[in-house]
């Protein structure tokens, strides 16, 4: 973890403990919560919380919850804005509303995920940058835009494409599981792993034989990313049952 976000959220899980109030980050990467959730279990007394706003959200802030809160009275539209955009005469890409935001003087951190649907495009943001975002994200390149603030509830569900799979394996490896995930050989599938082109959740792994459990999500550089849905019972040749799910 880079010093200067262990250092932030030392300072975050301090407050939350002495003032009893929820305290947050700003927007972190997959990996980044990865690390954020690691460190956290040493923590008492202070419960750690993710969300992005949405459901499937891959950037979250990690929002650190008092003795008296639990996860189930955390309400996010307390901290988490959304704005709805809609494209006049063109159709934005995802790459295009992010530079048109960044332009206008916003940090990554304080912007989630972007939901981009035909001619519109739902942005995840920190309250603090809700009002310059719809009062100043006008164009993306040169498509004119409306923006306007969207409760979260209102913001529609991703539909994520999948191809689903069910296939065995001797042992829940990262290597046996990865290389049945994306059709490769264990041996083809180790070699990208030590080559460093493996992610276990979203973490460069370099072990083999790192183990390998339900809902963990596996990339493999340049051949895409899907997760392992549920691991079931054994077949009669003493083989684990696996399902996974490949991003299309």
């Amino acid at each position: 973890m880079e010093k200067e976000l262990e250092k932030r959220i030392e300072e975050l899980a301090a407050r939350c403990e002495r003032q009893s109030v929820v305290t947050a980050t700003g927007f972190l990467t997959v990996a980044e919560q990865a690390e954020v959730t690691a460190w956290a279990k040493r923590l008492d007394g202070v419960t750690l919380h993710l969300d992005g706003g949405g459901s499937v959200c891959e950037r979250k802030c990690a929002f650190f919850l008092p003795y008296w809160m639990d996860e189930t009275d955390f309400d996010p539209a307390e901290h988490i804005r959304s704005v709805k955009v809609t494209a006049y005469f063109g159709a934005p890409t995802h790459r295009d509303y992010m530079g048109a935001a960044l332009a206008l003087g916003i940090r990554r951190e304080w912007i989630g995920d972007f939901l981009v649907r035909d001619a519109a495009a739902y942005i995840f943001c920190l309250p603090s940058v809700e009002g310059l975002l719809v009062e100043e994200l006008t164009k993306a390149g040169r498509v004119s835009l409306k923006t306007e603030s969207c409760p979260l509830h209102e913001v529609p569900a991703p539909e994520r494409k999948v191809k689903k799979l069910t296939f065995t394996v001797k042992s829940l490896r990262l290597d046996a599981v990865a290389g049945n995930m994306f059709g490769l050989s264990r041996t083809a599938a180790a070699e990208l792993i030590r080559a460093g082109a493996v992610s276990l959740n979203y973490v460069p792994c370099l072990h083999t034989d790192a183990p390998v459990s339900a809902g963990d999500v596996i990339s493999i550089r340049g051949r895409g990313k899907g997760a392992v849905a549920a691991i079931g019972g054994q077949s009669r040749k003493d083989r684990t049952f696996l399902e996974a799910e490949i991003y299309l």
